[in-house]
């Protein structure tokens, strides 16, 4: 070709584009457009230089937009004309250095091609429990910094053998730079240990684990981001067991399913929950139970009408469901029914950090596990399961962690970088860097030095992986959360700006970001508690969010709050409360005789220097729950309203007529909600029809607030873990929309607050756009409040 007939243009690629299979795909479209140049990995993410033939060229763009590979996402590309070389071929070049803007990508599901590898006799990765490629595998677990190369990653120490490397060099290869690549031949292996740290020498290691897991025992299992608790979910007493050597009593397990059709046999699934299940990031799905799953799978999540059921995720899974349906050839039996169940809970004994390495499971986990099933490729970064709930037609985070971390949530402008460090409650972190902000893996609640520690290390993992330093650091109102007064030491020891921002805006603050909102908005934020700046435990609030601030246009009726945070452990005192509020506290003692000091209650209730108030949805759940007898007391967070939910599951409300009052200065009472719970008789059809029927009239009263004092033109967002509440959910957004108001939920990070970390990023940056100097927030003066409230 002349040279008069060809152009040569620079393709600057941004997104996550490094170490999914992107230059790969680029040489290959490259090779059969006929076009030369070279494509490049640098801080910024892809460079392509083409030459050849115009509309060769100038479709390239488009044609790699629908090539794209799985695991990679185009965020811009931008074109610019350069000189023809009159050089030959296509290449691909090593990477560049430079500032870090590109991102890694979350670990993803092992991908089928890899399943066939595995499943193939004959093939070199038969049965090898760490086969992956480039478009699946561990990312973020096995990364220490970018660029995501080999050397970067806990694979370092495994050299590939001939016929990995050749596939590593190989462009045009599944595998080409795909950095965990290995085979039996060069890279990690299993083995079975005693719970004392021995080995089992056995033939098959897997046929062996699977062998005791049928015989009732417990294995703690190395995986993807740390290691789970494995037992037989059909072995009653095999759960039980793990249960009680776990401590968890009520808490509800997860389940691993070798297939849809497997999880079909137990769970109702929708279109979008059984993509949500089978999507790259498996995450645990919360769906309803079909009937008889409780008499199959029992003690697994008891009083509950929903299970969570997740697919396997890693060859090691595979494994195990591969053995249970008899070693069969190929991958379409993973479109069948599979008879095996895993419980697959995270291992994380007494509310700690998820166990990692080898030595720290026979430390943490030898007095739960029986026998422990290792490997040894290190896991640099502990990341739990995610797990998601469809609500209002989407799916809604419930924990954020392996398969979306660390993936950035866009955002509408950036500024200088910010760094958030969350709530106390499912704590995360987040760090900005320009128009994204990027959430740490789910931490947890920092109830323990361990989990303080995991925080910190998120933190500094952010900072390193994306080469920032925060110039801002945000947090929560709160004096005492340990997330704020590492925000206080990061001031003083960098010197750098604080904001602070109270729970609640931050909440509202998270749904606008997501949905890229700057200006003003609208939210109702409905949750358990946070501190509000008037020092008392907020938690039902209507509040206009700002660049510089918020206004809490109304709230809920402020209740007293016995025994402060013991009340949220202990759903039978809200429920005290409620009925003192309508003048009834002489029940108090006949309705929950077997609680200690239920006939005192109503003295607690009454003497001010002893009990607060709050305004908290969340405790108004477990009132309610408490009063038609589901959950007197709950060991987990949310147990009582998730039993609440549970029990109206097939039930239709019954139209009632208000029940609801709104004072003149906007403060909502459901005290007449209430009343109507007390003469329920507690009967199974009664009790569902009274849990419906209290939905029925709190989506009414919400719906019936927001017109009446919040109507406005501004976007309406909805904040707060009741929004995981699906029944209450899309009952009012139905009411809302019906008046022409479509409320804003996120779905990229939880309504709870494991989005609040995002949130208080940004009211950081919206500050800084705006010239609103720090500190953010303030508590009023004087204000008192209940030294570590934390539910």
């Amino acid at each position: 070709m002349q040279a008069e007939h060809r152009i040569r243009r620079l393709l600057r690629v941004t997104g996550l584009v490094q170490g999914v299979g992107f230059r790969p795909t680029v040489y290959r479209l490259a090779l059969e457009r006929g076009l030369s140049g070279f494509v490049y990995n640098d801080a910024a993410g892809v460079g392509i230089e083409l030459e050849g033939a115009p509309e060769a060229v100038g479709g390239f763009a488009e044609a790699l937009r629908k090539d794209c590979p799985p695991l990679a996402r185009i965020d811009s590309i931008t074109q610019s004309a350069l000189p023809p070389k009159g050089e030959a071929g296509f290449r691909i070049v090593e990477s560049r250095g430079g500032a870090v803007t590109t991102a890694i990508t979350p670990d993803a599901a092992t991908c089928l091609e890899c399943a066939r590898d595995m499943f193939t006799p004959g093939n070199r990765r038969y049965r090898y429990a760490f086969t992956n490629c480039t478009h699946c595998g561990p990312r973020f677990t096995i990364t220490r910094a970018l660029p995501y190369d080999r050397p970067q990653t806990s694979m370092a120490s495994f050299r590939m053998c001939p016929a990995c490397e050749a596939e590593y060099r190989d462009p045009l290869d599944r595998r080409f730079h795909a950095q965990p690549n290995a085979c039996p031949e060069c890279g990690p292996h299993l083995e079975l240990w005693s719970a004392d740290g021995e080995r089992i020498a056995c033939g098959d290691v897997i046929e062996r684990a699977l062998a005791l897991i049928r015989g009732g025992s417990i294995l703690a299992v190395k995986g993807l981001g740390g290691f789970h608790l494995v037992c037989d979910a059909e072995n009653a007493a095999a759960v039980a067991r793990l249960r009680e050597r776990k401590k968890r009593s009520e808490k509800p397990l997860a389940v691993m399913a070798g297939s849809v059709a497997s999880a079909r046999c137990l769970v109702e699934l929708s279109e979008l929950e059984e993509k949500t299940l089978r999507s790259r990031a498996r995450p645990i799905v919360l769906a309803r139970k079909k009937p008889g799953c409780d008499e199959r799978l029992p003690g697994i999540a008891p009083g509950l009408s929903e299970l969570g059921v997740m697919l396997p995720y890693t060859p090691l899974h595979l494994l195990f469901f591969h053995e249970a349906a008899g070693r069969p050839e190929g991958v379409e039996w993973l479109e069948r029914s599979i008879p095996l169940v895993l419980v697959m809970t995270s291992a994380n004994p007494g509310g700690e950090p998820l166990v990692i390495g080898n030595r720290e499971a026979l430390r943490r986990l030898s007095s739960i596990a029986d026998y422990l099933l290792v490997h040894n490729r290190d896991i640099l970064i502990r990341c739990d399961d995610s797990v998601v709930r469809v609500v209002a037609g989407a799916p809604r985070m419930v924990r954020r962690a392996r398969g979306y971390t660390p993936e950035a949530v866009p955002l509408a402008f950036g500024g200088r970088p910010v760094l958030a460090t969350g709530p106390w409650l499912k704590s995360t972190a987040c760090l900005t860097r320009g128009g994204e902000a990027f959430l740490s893996q789910h931490i947890g609640d920092l109830s323990n030095a361990s989990s303080c520690r995991a925080l910190e290390l998120a933190v500094e993992h952010l900072e390193r992986l994306l080469e920032i330093k925060p110039e801002t650091v945000a947090h929560d109102l709160h004096p005492d959360f340990f997330s704020t007064q590492l925000a206080l030491r990061l001031e003083r020891e960098r010197g750098i700006a604080r904001y602070a921002v109270q729970h609640h805006r931050a909440h509202i603050a998270a749904v606008m970001a997501e949905h890229r909102i700057g200006s003003n908005a609208l939210g109702l934020a409905l949750d358990g508690v946070g501190l509000g700046t008037d020092g008392s435990a907020w938690g039902g609030e209507l509040l206009v969010v700002s660049p510089a601030g918020f206004e809490r246009r109304a709230h809920l009726l402020p209740l007293p709050l016995p025994g402060g945070d013991r009340a949220a452990r202990e759903p039978w005192r809200m429920a005290a409360s409620v009925l003192w509020a309508l003048g009834r506290s002489d029940e108090i003692a006949q309705r929950f005789p077997s609680m200690p000091g239920s006939g005192a209650m109503a003295r607690l209730i009454e003497n001010p220097r002893l009990t607060g108030r709050t305004t908290s949805m969340g405790r108004l759940f477990d009132a309610a729950s408490a009063l038609l007898g589901l959950c007197l007391e709950q060991r987990d967070e949310a147990t009582a309203a998730m039993r609440l939910e549970s029990a109206a599951a097939g039930a239709a409300p019954q139209a009632a007529g208000k029940a609801w009052e709104i004072a003149p200065d906007g403060t909502l009472s459901l005290l007449p909600l209430f009343e109507r719970l007390l003469e329920v008789p507690h009967d199974p059809e009664a009790l569902a029809q009274a849990s419906a029927d209290f939905h029925e009239g709190l989506a009414q009263a919400l719906a019936h607030w927001l017109l009446e004092t919040g109507a406005s033109n501004l976007p309406v967002c909805f904040g707060g873990g009741c929004f995981l509440n699906r029944r209450l959910t899309v009952r009012l957004i139905e009411l809302l929309e019906a008046r022409g108001i479509r409320p804003l939920l996120p779905s990229r990070v939880p309504p709870g607050d494991g989005g609040v970390a995002l949130g208080q990023a940004w009211c950081a940056l919206m500050a800084q756009r705006e010239g609103v100097p720090g500190p953010g927030d303030v508590l009023q003066t004087g204000a008192s409040f209940v030294q570590n409230q934390s539910r």
